[in-house]
């Protein structure tokens, strides 16, 4: 009886040890390759005596400009072309003859030197289903957790079994979940080191939307500081995201701000006038856009990703007073403002300037939207005579990109100021100016455009000076050091 009952209980530890040898080995089977540095090169072919042959076109490409061992993986849950940090890294390190593979979403046109540049491969991730991207406040805690499942095994598929293993790989944060958490992970099993620009903090966005003493706000919070104990590296948009970083979460970070790309930059009134004139948006008031007219307009531009961390009710009651004013003002000029981007809170703002517009209370202001591709967007900013930012820093210390691409055109910006890092960007009177309210952009407007000679000239003169600090320059000194290019 002892040994029947022994022998049952035996054939089940056997069973279930032969369950998890079996359960292990396919773990380790599927497990993605380590980074081998000595592999960290484009194959060679050789024919059976061993003479180098030619392979693919595109690996005989690579081959010339590709320096072995500077692999890196450049990671963006998001769309890439609404991403130009991201696009930019990528862009230097491949000019530098790193490899890159560039994963994110293809929503959106795509520089076009990324599209053309045979070190870059572009890894594509699987958009979540409709389903999972509601923006509704009530269901969030509900969809949030699925859709962030179903991106992290999106993100971990792409970074261990789409792509080779690489030396570094260069995480954006925010979004900061799952991706924070993936990209640890994959990095521990394939030993590669991780560096994260930071951008902004997850949690600060996050608490826009659930208000900064909700729980996952506060859990957000906690996962950000701990997984940027992880990476080796940090980069920051500006020095004081570096401060707080230091300060608060520990770690040391290098500021590398942003810079205009070679795609920003001043153009000649004749390619100003022959993109007015093509352009559907402005095609018909190239005329009025002509500084040549008796009565010339003013050409304003704001780009905007239309989410609740750019208020754009701010610039419509800025043009309503401003039209109101010029009514009665004939040295005002009329303006015709192009906003330019796509995001949840269009349709909503859409419908107010066509009530605005019923209302007859942009008599004098003309507002047209349009979705560009990167050469005319920047054409856009060289043709513009002032640049509108509405970004509202969730933490203080971040910066929108958009002004750094109008600097880079030479665009005078003036901007939402009210936070800490602002200063390092805008140099007030000098190449733009802050506001802090609906009433004091009014009172920009008019200031800028009743003597478009004075202050604005001035502003004009500093963002062209503005526009000789370049993207390459500044990431050589910080980027390229750090990935051993430079």
């Amino acid at each position: 009886m002892l040994d029947e009952d022994f022998s049952q209980k035996f054939q089940l530890v056997l069973f279930g040890a032969i369950v998890l040898i079996c359960l292990l080995s396919i773990i380790l089977l599927t497990l993605p390759s380590q980074y081998d540095p000595y592999k960290d090169r484009v194959p060679t072919y050789v024919d059976e005596n061993g003479k180098e042959i030619a392979s693919e076109e595109g690996d005989d490409e690579r081959k010339k400009k590709f320096r072995p061992g500077r692999t890196v993986q450049v990671v963006v849950l998001g769309d890439i072309g609404r991403s130009p940090r991201m696009q930019y890294h990528a862009i230097s390190i491949a000019k530098h003859r790193g490899r890159v593979y560039l994963i994110g979403y293809e929503d959106s046109q795509i520089h076009p030197e990324i599209l053309s540049n045979p070190l870059i491969e572009i890894v594509p991730l699987v958009p979540a289903p409709s389903s999972l991207r509601s923006s509704s406040k009530l269901l969030f805690p509900i969809i949030a957790p699925l859709k962030a499942l179903w991106q992290a095994r999106s993100l971990y598929r792409a970074l261990c079994y789409r792509t080779e293993p690489a030396r570094w790989m260069l995480v954006q944060n925010p979004p900061s979940i799952p991706t924070l958490a993936i990209a640890a992970v994959v990095c521990w099993i394939r030993n590669t080191s991780l560096v994260i620009d930071w951008h902004n903090f997850g949690y600060s966005i996050l608490a826009l939307k659930l208000g900064p003493k909700h729980p996952l706000v506060i859990v957000s919070a906690l996962y950000e500081r701990v997984f940027s104990w992880v990476a080796s590296d940090h980069f920051t948009v500006t020095n004081a995201m570096a401060g707080v970083l230091k300060r608060e979460y520990g770690v040391t970070a290098q500021s590398l701000h942003d810079r205009p790309a070679a795609l920003f930059r001043p153009i000649s009134s004749q390619e100003r006038t022959e993109f007015l004139a093509r352009l559907p948006e402005t095609a018909e008031y190239a005329q009025d856009l002509n500084p040549a007219s008796k009565t010339p307009w003013k050409l304003l531009v704001s780009s905007t990703s239309w989410t609740a961390d750019e208020d754009f009710s701010i610039l419509l009651e800025a043009l309503s007073a401003y039209s109101a004013q010029a009514t009665s003002n004939t040295r005002l000029p009329k303006i015709i403002a192009i906003i330019t981007g796509k995001g949840p809170l269009k349709e909503h703002y859409l419908s107010r300037i066509q009530a605005l517009n019923q209302e007859k209370k942009l008599l004098n202001v003309i507002i047209r939207t349009a979705w560009l591709t990167p050469e005319d967007y920047a054409l856009m900013l060289g043709a513009a005579d002032l640049g509108v930012s509405l970004h509202m820093s969730s933490s203080g210390v971040d910066l929108p990109m958009k002004v750094v691409d109008m600097f880079g055109a030479g665009l005078p910006v003036v901007g939402w100021g009210k936070f800490e890092a602002w200063p390092e960007l805008v140099k007030e009177d000098v190449n733009g100016k802050g506001f802090e309210s609906s009433e004091q952009l009014f009172q920009q407007l008019v200031h800028l455009f009743e003597d478009s000679q004075g202050l604005l000239a001035t502003l004009k003169k500093g963002a062209l000076s503005e526009s000789k600090i370049r993207w390459d320059d500044e990431w050589d000194r910080v980027g390229g050091k750090l990935f051993k290019l430079v």
